[in-house]
């Protein structure tokens, strides 16, 4: 999980986050009832629903682009969740893509993806990674999605948990600088 120098040294599909040897940042956004409660407790705590698939992402460009930069409805809050590396590796083992890549003519390998994926509590997805831009243009790269689920839910919220912050103040002030023209200022930022 190394941070890319430049556009030409980075790999189509790389984990890019924030993370020291032990935990790794994610990035969740949620409605008040839950960012609120969440942050008292740090914890994810009712009315957080343990029995729904629950997506963490270690982008905050990819989180900016799909929240509407905490704007949209159910998504004003912007937190860093800091959770163990060890879960987080637990995660990538017990994972699967969450779509089939046909090889041709070989039906037996989705039936044994459609196995894998029932069975999985984890699915990982690769979306387009954003950039500095309020337009949000996508780059050549990918940023990991993962999706949580079945007894990997319990796990994230009862052991990989380490810290909750509200890095919304954060989002609003990159988003600013951004459109006062100041893209240097808001990459210092991140």
């Amino acid at each position: 999980m190394r941070q890319p120098k430049s556009e030409t040294s980075t790999s189509y599909r790389e984990i890019r986050a924030k993370h020291t040897p032990e935990t790794i940042t994610v990035y969740q956004a949620y409605s008040p009832t839950i960012a609120i409660p969440a942050l008292q407790a740090q914890a994810l705590v009712s009315p957080f629903s343990r029995t729904r698939m629950t997506w963490i992402k270690p982008s905050f460009l990819w989180m900016a682009y799909h929240s509407g930069w905490a704007s949209k409805a159910n998504q004003e809050h912007f937190l860093a969740i800091e959770i163990t590396r060890s879960g987080f590796e637990w995660a990538l083992r017990h994972s699967c893509l969450s779509h089939y890549t046909p090889t041709p003519g070989d039906e037996i390998q989705r039936e044994e993806w459609q196995a894998k994926m029932r069975a999985s509590p984890v699915r990982v997805q690769w979306d387009p990674e954003w950039d500095l831009d309020l337009g949000f243009r996508a780059l050549g790269h990918r940023s990991i999605q993962i999706g949580l689920s079945k007894e990997a839910v319990g796990m994230y919220l009862d052991e990989w948990i380490v810290s909750i912050a509200d890095v919304t103040e954060l989002m609003k002030e990159v988003e600013g600088l951004l459109r006062d023209g100041d893209v240097e200022g808001a990459r210092a930022r991140l």
